[in-house]
This record gives C-alpha cells, sequence and structure tokens, in this order.
C-alpha cells in the first residue's frame, strides 16, 4: 500500500512543495500553499522509469513537421447553437472539456440537454453521475422533458470502475459530474484531495485520447469563483469553460477561458426556462437597459467577445462623498483600470472626482476585460458628474492611454456594424478605427483624444 506524506500545494499555479511558505517560489503569489496528503510511488503503477523509459523509445517516431499533414479537425454538432460557439464550432472526437460554475448555475441541467441532443443524432452516451442518484437525474431529465431513451446513465464514483464501463460501453460521449467526487482505490486520500483529482483527471483524460471519446468534466469552483483542486487540471484539458451571471437571474454566460480547437473568451448566452437552458439569439437585448429615454450616467458600449461583438450599458453614478477616502467601486470592470481612468479624466479633461464617490457597472451581469471600455466608462462618469443624459442611439468604444489618446480597438467593423443592425445612429469610435466606405444609418465620429470625445458629447446636446 502507498504511502501518504504531507505537501503544500500553491491554489495558483499547482506547484507543490515540501515546507510551507508566506510566497509561492513559483507564480510568486502570497499565502497560496494549502495543505494536502498525496500518495508515494503513485509511478510504480505504470512500471519502473527505465521499462517505461524504454516503452517510449520504442513507441515514440520523431517526424519533420512539414511531413505532418494539418488536417481539420471533424466537429460534432449539439444542436445547442450558444453551446457549439463557445466549444468552437462543436465537440471534437477525443477532446476533453472542463467546465465549472457555482452550484446551482445550470452545469448539470445544460449537460444532459447536451446529452439527450446527442443521442437524438444516434451517438452513444455515457452520464456518470457521483453526486446525483440514478433517480435525482432522470427527475431532472423529466422536469426538462427530454427523452430519456438511449440516454446511459451511471452513478458511480470508482474511477476502476468507470474505466470499465467506458472500454466496454465504448461511448462517444462521456460526462463526469463531478471529477471531484472520483476516486481511485489505489490512492489512500479522499475524493476531492489533490492527489485523486490529479490522477483521475490524467487516467480519465488517457483513455478518453486513445478511444476517440469526447470526455466533459464538471468542477467545482471556490468562493473566489475559480476551479477547486489543483491548478494543474486546467492544463491537462483541451478546453475550459465557466458559467458567469447571478443565480438569481433567468440569464447564464458562458466564457470560454481555454480552447485548443477554437477561439479563446468565446461567449454563449442562455436564458434558464422551466424547461431547460434555452440559447440566445439576440444577446445584446438582454444587457441593454430597459429606459425608453436616455438617462444621466449611462452610455452603450459596443465589445468584442471572442468572434461576437456586444452591446452593454456602461452605467456610472458619482456622488459626494461623505468619508475622507472615496468610494470606487466597480462591477464587471476592472477597479484598478477604473483609477487609472480616473486620472486621466482629471489630468486630460479637467474633470476631478477627488472628494466624490465613483460607482461602475456592466448591466446584466457581465465581465468585461477588454480596455476598449474606457471611452464608455469616462463619457459615463461624465456624464453622472453633469447629471445629463448623453444623446440617444449613441454608441462609444475606444481605449484610453495615459497621455489622454484615444487607441483603437480590434475588429472595429463589426463592432460598428452590429450597432447599426440594432439602430444606432451615432458612433464615437478612436479615428484609427474610422471605416473606408460609410455605414447606412450610422453617423461615425471619429476622435484622436479624450478632450475632442467629450466636446462632441457637448456637441450634440
Amino acid at each position: 500500500m502507498a504511502k501518504s506524506k504531507t505537501v503544500y500545494v500553491c491554489s495558483q499555479c499547482g506547484e507543490s512543495f515540501p515546507k510551507w511558505m508566506g510566497q509561492c517560489p513559483n507564480c510568486h503569489a502570497w499565502n497560496t500553499l494549502s495543505e494536502y496528503k498525496v500518495e508515494e510511488g503513485v509511478s510504480a503503477r505504470y512500471g519502473s522509469d527505465r521499462h517505461r523509459s524504454q516503452a517510449i523509445i520504442e513507441s515514440t517516431e520523431v517526424k519533420d513537421l512539414s511531413s505532418v499533414q494539418a488536417e481539420g479537425l471533424p466537429r460534432i454538432l449539439t444542436g445547442l447553437r450558444e453551446f457549439d460557439r463557445v466549444m468552437g464550432g462543436g465537440l471534437v472526437p477525443g477532446g476533453v472539456s472542463l467546465i465549472g460554475g457555482d452550484p446551482g448555475i445550470g452545469k448539470s441541467t445544460l449537460l444532459l440537454q447536451v446529452t439527450a441532443r446527442l443521442v437524438g443524432r444516434g451517438m452513444k452516451t455515457l452520464y456518470v453521475s457521483g453526486e446525483e442518484s440514478a433517480g435525482q437525474v432522470a427527475m431532472r431529465a423529466k422536469r426538462l422533458e427530454l427523452r430519456p431513451d438511449g440516454i446511459r446513465l451511471m452513478s458511480e464514483i470508482q474511477l476502476e470502475t468507470i474505466e470499465q464501463v467506458i472500454v466496454a460501453e465504448k461511448p462517444d460521449f462521456v460526462v463526469i459530474d463531478s471529477i471531484q467526487t472520483i476516486f481511485s482505490s489505489e490512492l489512500n486520500s479522499a475524493p476531492g484531495s489533490v492527489s485523486q483529482v490529479r490522477e483521475c483527471a490524467a487516467r480519465l483524460t488517457r483513455l478518453a485520447k486513445t478511444s476517440g471519446t469526447t470526455l466533459v468534466f464538471v468542477g467545482h469552483v471556490t468562493k473566489e469563483g475559480s476551479l477547486a483542486g489543483p491548478r494543474v487540471l486546467e492544463h491537462i484539458v483541451d478546453t475550459v469553460l465557466y458559467f458567469e451571471g447571478d443565480t438569481h437571474s433567468n440569464f447564464r454566460l458562458i466564457r470560454a477561458f481555454k480552447n485548443r480547437f477554437g477561439a479563446v473568451n468565446e461567449l454563449g448566452v442562455f436564458g434558464m426556462t422551466d424547461h431547460g437552458l434555452r440559447g440566445v439569439s439576440n444577446p445584446s437585448a438582454i444587457f441593454l437597459s430597459e429606459y425608453r429615454e436616455s438617462v444621466p450616467g449611462s452610455v452603450i458600449l459596443v465589445t468584442q467577445e471572442g468572434t461576437r461583438p456586444l452591446l452593454v450599458e456602461i452605467q456610472a453614478l458619482v456622488d459626494d462623498s461623505h468619508s475622507p477616502t472615496p468610494k470606487r467601486l466597480s462591477v464587471g470592470l476592472d477597479l484598478q483600470r477604473l483609477s487609472m481612468l480616473l486620472a486621466v479624466l482629471h489630468r486630460h479633461a479637467g474633470v476631478s472626482c477627488f472628494d466624490q464617490d465613483v460607482f461602475v457597472n456592466a448591466v446584466g451581469g457581465m465581465k468585461i476585460s477588454e480596455p476598449a471600455t474606457d471611452l464608455a466608462v469616462l463619457l459615463a462618469i461624465i456624464s453622472s458628474i453633469r447629471n445629463r443624459a448623453l444623446p440617444k442611439g449613441l454608441v462609444v468604444f475606444g481605449e484610453i492611454g495615459l497621455a489622454g489618446e484615444v487607441r483603437p480597438a480590434p475588429r472595429g467593423q463589426e463592432r460598428l456594424r452590429e450597432a447599426a443592425k440594432l439602430g444606432f445612429s451615432r458612433a464615437i469610435i478612436p479615428r484609427a478605427n474610422k471605416p473606408k466606405e460609410p455605414i447606412e444609418g450610422l453617423e461615425v465620429i471619429p476622435v484622436d483624444k479624450l478632450s475632442e470625445a467629450v466636446a462632441a458629447v457637448q456637441g450634440m446636446e
């Protein structure tokens, strides 16, 4: 029986160390080392180092890159367009994905729907439930009005049994719900420990790659919103998806943070209904305000999420501060970047907020990280300070530099076409993004500096 030893694993990078340290020597993060029990001699199951090295030498063929044919990967469409979009055009045979999110946000619901869709397309599937009984999964399928015929279901948490069933059944698509509940009898540690999660994920991944089975792991998340367990789990899989959005809202967002077969930061938008998740055909509509008239502190931003342009409402509220330290709060946007933008606003536009609280929000639960939001945020702040609404039908995008210049954003043409398609009539954009040919129904106002954008807005009032 393998002996256990104590190691300290960094929650940020997954590196392990024999003793505790305040700062991780690998990623330099502070207070991220946690104590875990791991097994010694695990590699003995795969043979000695000498024999394993000899087997690798005999089975490995070194090729010249020019002799390797770059073939397109076949795609398996699930029928859920938003899910296929996030996956980069559909599932890939032999691909391994990891999907995480808060409890109750809809991970199991989505994957059960995907499983049912694939069965309807003639594929063999296997749903392994480690957290719920077979009866609970059947109740969910009944509530979602899914046809249970052909969905192979197994309520099991032992790795060796799951491997045997996959080899015997030879399914095309397998769901492991969740990887933190699976354990190997060859290890002494409890399910969910670093050694168990890492070992079970690695063995199932090898099985998927050799058999061509598409595999999806469901992963738990910590209170900070990151995937629980070792960070190395994200490096093993091909695709990492996160559920975003408020669990109290009817809308769910799925974002791809890693995808070896498609675009990163691709976004899928779903609506939660009584019969499961349904794709949203026009996601820009859910991120726009329900106000019929323009209100102070509100501006429409055209952001780019993966290959999809989205229109999102940015709201700002600036009020007199009643404390020595004014508050700076940002929801869905980078708080540190907000502090920098306020300094640029004071220096290059003459608008100061040193004695006022500033609150900024991206409507709809969106999390936007691209710098093209800068111009929209500052114009919303100016609108709130002056208590004057921006003109109706105006959209904005552009990055702001420390010198007050307005820098271009990628895919500016697609952003403008999306705004025109939704009925917006004017756009303030960086001059470098000015289209060579006019866009029908859209007046484009190019600017080089922040002061020019502020003057353009004042001229519209």
